[in-house]
């Protein structure tokens, strides 16, 4: 009831305040007000997020889905009267669709298992069925198989991972046997969906792969170990369109009535991995942008300066379409206040970052979102020497350009590596009474970073470090694609390949710290200097590799 009443007793201060008419470097009161009474009486973010990825699904780049999710998304803003285009920013060469995908145990019991796979991988004709057999582990094994063993069989890749050396002899048995496809597990029961997009029609996979939990994969072990027959059956409909497929950022303006050439930007990336509904990772920070476009159109609001709404694509892939962006548009770069970016997940938005200079600024642009719900929902303004880069979303991109950018700060429930690339980011694990105040919290604060007499300030954004480095460390990319922590690409002329990392090596440590995941991995290249020692387990071997990033060691040395 107390937050229910506040619209109200904001609109009465203003009647009676002589204030009222007052120009604000923050959002008004009254605008406040009726974007607060909007936002908690008709609210409309649960829907946008239902549509996106129930509606329209994975939005994995190159797929229908995602031009799609573009396309609507232009037309919802569009709709509510901003200007709205999409944007080119390049292609891919091949196009990939994931259709509903299921896996179920026939023997010696049926039941529906957990799976994935990787995306532009080889999926099955229709509903799959056959025997599970345990896999080959080395050269002389695949000299001594019989291939009636392994015909029309799911083969189990062993526990102990062949050496490379080996590998050939392996496939050529799997190959003349003609299997179904193999199956590996999990460290745990989280499924992490990647995958390489750099392949071409020429030479499209074959070869269905597919991971399941480490509960589904120490039950089957135990049954063969036990010569109990175990039978599966998957159906991955995947299918592969020709190129090129041309990708897209959407873009939508609210033009400012005293700076329309000078640009506060929100937004989150529209792509997602196709593991599962690509929910928190990232529809909710679309759904939260849509509904900060709506609310504020819906109010008329008059920005000072032009509030720009963007969703990137191509995120999941290297920030592939706000870096594009970036480069098609220099020009434009010095003419953007900040870049804010909602790409964390459900839980509210309960913060966002500041260096000495920027302080007072922000003070009275987030006073109005300080006041919406101190007890419930708190929100602080941290101080910093530097504005965090590494977190690996969007804003890097700008802030790697020279422009303020920021991920907003986020606290709750909400169990975020949970959902994050895995196969349960999926609509159940939004949270609506969170998504309802921090699309308030994109609407308040997009306004009143608008309304400022200047632009935010760049003085100190990168801290002591200079351009590119911050208060956690520069951004660092080995140049690989992973499978869960497996590398299963290397790309020409990286830091990979330079330290002569191989294909299949799965990553262990780095430094000494142990990496369980895609945020272990990016906190350990992003902390500490320019080297790293990562240990990978290589077939039966583990082994040091040593890792430079040459230009940092170049500048450290200057």
């Amino acid at each position: 009831m107390r937050n229910r009443s506040l619209p109200a007793v904001l609109l009465a201060v203003l009647i009676l305040s002589p204030l009222a008419a007052t120009a604000s470097p923050q959002a008004s009161p009254a605008d406040v007000a009726r974007i607060t009474e909007i936002g908690r009486a008709d609210s409309r973010v649960t829907d946008h997020l239902d549509h996106l990825v129930n509606t329209i699904g994975p939005r994995l780049t190159s797929s229908d889905a995602l031009t799609e999710a573009c396309r609507w998304t232009r037309d919802q803003f569009a709709g509510w009267g901003l200007e709205a285009w999409l944007e080119p920013w390049g292609t891919f060469p091949v196009g990939f669709n994931r259709g509903p995908s299921s896996a179920r145990l026939i023997l010696p019991e049926e039941r529906d298992i957990a799976f994935s796979a990787s995306s532009w991988s080889a999926g099955t004709d229709g509903p799959t069925k056959g025997r599970v057999v345990e896999g080959l582990s080395s050269a002389t094994d695949a000299s001594n198989a019989r291939k009636k063993d392994f015909r029309g069989a799911w083969v189990l890749n062993p526990q102990k991972r062949a050496k490379r050396s080996d590998r050939a002899a392996i496939a050529s048995v799997y190959d003349e046997a003609g299997i179904l496809g193999t199956i590996s597990v999990a460290r745990g029961e989280l499924l992490i969906t990647s995958g390489g997009h750099r392949i071409s029609m020429d030479d499209l996979p074959t070869r269905p792969a597919f991971r399941i939990t480490a509960t589904d994969g120490a039950a089957i072990r135990t049954w063969l170990e036990e010569d109990e027959k175990v039978e599966l059956e998957i159906d991955a409909p995947h299918s592969f369109k020709e190129g090129p497929i041309e990708l897209f950022n959407v873009i939508a303006d609210i033009k400012g009535t005293e700076f329309p050439d000078e640009y506060v930007i929100v937004g989150g990336h529209i792509d997602s991995w196709d593991g599962a509904t690509g929910t928190i990772d990232n529809g909710t920070g679309c759904a939260t942008t849509l509904e900060a476009a709506r609310m504020l159109m819906t109010i008329g609001a008059k920005p000072r300066r032009t509030i720009r709404f963007m969703l990137w694509s191509g995120e999941e892939q290297g920030l592939l379409g706000s870096r594009a962006w970036i480069k098609q548009n220099p020009e434009a770069l010095e003419k953007i206040s900040a870049v804010v970016v909602h790409d964390g997940g459900t839980n509210y938005l309960s913060g966002i970052h500041a260096t000495e200079a920027m302080e007072p600024m922000f003070k009275e642009v987030f006073e109005p979102v300080m006041a919406l719900a101190p007890s419930e929902y708190p929100f602080e303004i941290r101080s910093v020497g530097g504005l965090p880069r590494g977190v690996g979303s969007d804003h890097d991109s700008f802030l790697g350009a020279g422009v303020p950018g920021f991920f907003w700060r986020q606290a709750g429930r909400s169990d975020y590596n949970h959902g994050h690339h895995t196969q349960n980011d999926t609509f159940d694990m939004a949270i609506p009474e969170y998504q309802r105040h921090s699309a308030l919290v994109v609407a308040i604060g997009a306004l009143g970073l608008a309304n400022t007499d200047s632009m935010v300030s760049r003085e100190g954004m990168t801290g002591s470090g200079g351009r590119g480095s911050s208060a956690r460390g520069p951004r660092r990319r080995l140049g690989v694609d992973l499978d869960g922590l497996a590398i299963s690409e290397i790309f020409k002329d990286t830091v990979a390949a330079k330290a002569g990392l191989k294909v299949g090596d799965v990553i262990l440590k780095i430094d000494g710290k142990d990496i369980e995941g895609r945020i272990d991995l990016i906190r350990a290249l992003r902390d500490g200097g320019p080297k790293k020692k990562i240990v990978v387990k290589r077939g039966e071997e583990t082994l040091g590799v040593d890792c430079v990033w040459e230009e940092e060691e170049k500048k450290e040395e200057g």
